[in-house]
């Protein structure tokens, strides 16, 4: 029976991408000179892993890769070599070069070795200086002073090669540790008939001088610890005393630097099955992970839950059987609650499942502060709180990217330079704030800088000058600060690597919305800048108001009303052909007519007989005409587009209490669809622009 070793890539690949999140998270904790070694020691374990794995799977272009800088560690953490700083940016530089061939590997791509290749030369001329090479290293004790003899017996069990794993890649290892000699022993190898080409019935016996200890040697073997009897014992003997008559007078013994060719043909697995370079084996496709990790406690709380509905509807069973009475009505009643109990806790439940630490976004950072404070000559801490408060995991995934962003636009414009900020009798080292909690039912996420705040005063004259207000507008300073949002709006005089180029934080704000999200902007000159991104929990539930449009039932999303009410019919003014527009106090407000937009007949059309409900999106007002206000409620959001196509102006459905379908209102599409604004723009057409401000 071949093995199908493509079945255990993704494991491998979640797993090498975990290691990679450490060693990165590790490699930001040293400091030349203060390292400790225990840090060290797990950003070699972290590498070795992924060695192993990659060599096990003939994913050879990481392997190879990852030996050199293994390389390194293991002389950093032997003591054998003094840890400098150009030794952590090479290894922060290799781990971003390894998640990219293994993010190639997982998508059955093609690895691009330019950058591993030249990365590798650099760390083999790291390799070849001796400028910070230890002579004596009296400080770790765990180093060995001088050379011992180690005796290790390696027996696999029989279903070894079943496991992925290869006996040749861990003699190979053993053999870089020093000098190695081994011995291997047939005595198991049943006859021809019985013989099976994927179970190993070798074992073997060798003898290791060495400087390293036993510790480093069991590391060897760690992949197939539970796959074989190992045992590894310092020898009193010297290396170079005859071997023990008992392995040397064994009939069936095979020196393997003898005949190394015997060896393999045995140990070998088959062609079809045996993992081989990456250059003549293409890797089976890995589909994108989908996979989230959940806390037993959670998977334990579910099936509480479920037993609880099966009890319930037993109970239902039972009452449906029986003769119908006062009792048995009054039953039912009760057992119908507890059913709705029952379900709102499973789907509370279920809820939790999909929620993770936001540590899972904030994780990423560390790395992206420490690179951009280096490129910008800028001192930087960065705090982190609120590491453990849990988001959705597809929240999550999605507010990433403006995160990053707000980030990099706190680092280059808000953060002064170390003489700006000994100039103004602040500390050189400007402190990055990244602060996450709940409020309600919503995450609130802050990014906060001490550095030199908003220029509010520039702000203005850069609004006045791009049209976006006049010079006499009458706005706080914090409205003035808000305008940094709107599209192509900049205040850099020069384009900068990070930012400035006049796109972005409207990016950044319509992403953020369309999570249904809100971000806004505090500042004060001199003090710093805060930036206030609030989300819901999920996405995967709604808060919603449920409306009337003829005989149809919508759901408008409650974060985006701003107030409902009864149309002044003295109050509203016809514009152009058919727009309406709604003075409400110091604004005003188009009308837009739901049934018209969605072609409903039979709908209520007169004004004074219908509810308006001002919804606002984009900083753009609207008035959403409909029949009726119905119940507000929470409701589960089902994707339209994958379960039918993508309408315009709906966002989603969901399935009522009733089994009917309703429609959720996509408020900025449904704008667009009503003409208001430019397809595929966030900004007003013209004729609409012209008519508001004329009024």
């Amino acid at each position: 029976m071949s093995i199908d070793l493509s079945q255990f890539f993704e494991v491998f690949f979640e797993e090498s991408f975990e290691g990679l999140d450490t060693m990165e998270a590790e490699l930001l904790n040293l400091v030349p000179g203060e390292e400790d070694l225990e840090t060290i020691n797990t950003i070699f374990r972290a590498a070795h892993s992924i060695k192993g794995g990659s060599g096990t799977f003939g994913f050879s272009s990481v392997a190879d890769f990852t030996h050199v800088l293994e390389t390194l560690l293991d002389q950093i953490r032997q003591g054998e070599r003094e840890l400098s700083t150009e030794h952590v940016n090479l290894l922060l530089k290799a781990v971003d070069c390894l998640r990219g061939l293994l993010a190639a590997l997982q998508a059955d791509q093609a690895s691009d070795l330019t950058e591993a290749n030249a990365l590798r030369m650099q760390f083999e001329h790291v390799l070849e200086k001796k400028d910070n090479v230890l002579e004596s290293k009296p400080q770790n004790e765990a180093v060995l002073s001088t050379s011992n003899t180690y005796q290790i017996n390696f027996k696999p069990h029989h279903h070894l090669f079943k496991t992925g794993n290869e006996p040749l890649y861990m003699i190979s290892e053993l053999a870089e540790l020093g000098e190695l000699k081994t011995t291997v022993f047939y005595d198991s190898v049943p006859d021809i008939t019985e013989l099976s080409y994927d179970e190993c019935f070798l074992h073997w016996r060798f003898f290791l001088n060495t400087s390293h200890d036993e510790k480093a040697i069991k590391e060897v073997f760690e992949w197939v610890e539970d796959d074989a009897d190992i045992t590894v014992e310092l020898c009193v003997r010297s290396f170079d005393d005859e071997q023990p008559a008992s392995i040397s007078d064994h009939n069936h013994d095979l020196a393997l630097s003898d005949q190394p060719e015997k060896l393999e043909k045995i140990t070998t697995l088959p062609a079809k099955s045996k993992p081989s370079s990456n250059k003549d084996k293409k890797v089976a496709s890995a589909p994108e992970s989908t996979s989230i990790r959940v806390g037993i406690d959670k998977v334990d709380s579910l099936i509480n839950m479920v037993g609880e509905l099966v009890i319930t509807q037993a109970m239902l069973n039972q009452l449906s059987e029986q003769e119908i009475t006062s009792t048995t009505i009054t039953s039912l009643k009760e057992g119908l609650a507890q059913l709705a109990h029952n379900t709102r806790d499973l789907q509370e439940n279920v809820m939790r499942i999909r929620m993770l630490p936001i540590n899972f976004v904030f994780s990423r950072f560390p790395r992206l502060v420490r690179d951009i404070a280096q490129k910008l000559n800028k001192k930087v801490e960065l705090k982190l709180i609120g590491e453990q408060t849990e988001l959705d995991k597809t929240v999550m995934e999605k507010i990433s990217d403006p995160m990053v962003h707000l980030l990099r636009n706190s680092l280059d414009h808000g953060l002064e330079t170390v003489d700006q900020r000994v100039l103004a009798g602040k500390n050189p080292v400007g402190i990055v704030t990244l602060n996450a909690f709940h409020q309600g039912d919503n995450i609130v996420i802050e990014i906060m800088d001490d550095g030199q705040g908003l220029n509010t005063k520039k702000i203005k004259e850069k609004a006045i000058a791009n049209e976006l207000i006049t010079a006499d507008s009458n706005l706080t300073d914090n409205e003035i600060n808000e305008l940094i949002f709107m599209p192509g709006f900049s205040t850099m005089d020069e384009v900068s690597e990070l930012s400035g180029r006049g796109v972005g934080m409207d990016v950044v704000k319509r992403n953020i919305q369309s999570l249904n999200g809100s971000v806004e902007v505090t500042s004060a000159p001199g003090i710093g800048s805060t930036f206030t991104i609030r989300l819901p929990l999920t996405l995967a539930i709604l808060d919603g108001q449920l409306v009337k449009v003829a005989q149809h039932t919508y759901i408008i999303p409650l974060i985006s009303i701003v107030e409902s009410l009864q149309i002044d019919i003295t109050k509203v003014s016809r514009v152009g052909k058919d727009l309406d527009v709604l003075r409400l106090r110091d604004e005003y407000i188009p009308i837009l007519r739901l049934y018209a937009i969605f072609n409903h007949q039979n709908a209520i059309e007169s004004l004074d007989k219908t509810l308006l409900v001002v919804v606002e999106t984009d900083n753009q007002k609207v008035g959403l005409l409909v029949d009726d206000l119905l119940s507000q409620q929470q409701v589960v959001i089902k994707s339209l587009e994958a379960n039918y196509h993508k309408v315009d102006g709906v966002s989603g459905a969901t399935i009522l209490g009733d089994g009917r379908v309703s429609l959720i209102v996509d408020i900025s599409g449904l704008i667009k669809l009503s003409g208001l604004k430019k397809p595929g723009s966030q900004e007003l057409t013209i004729e609409t622009q012209a008519t508001l401000e004329a009024l």
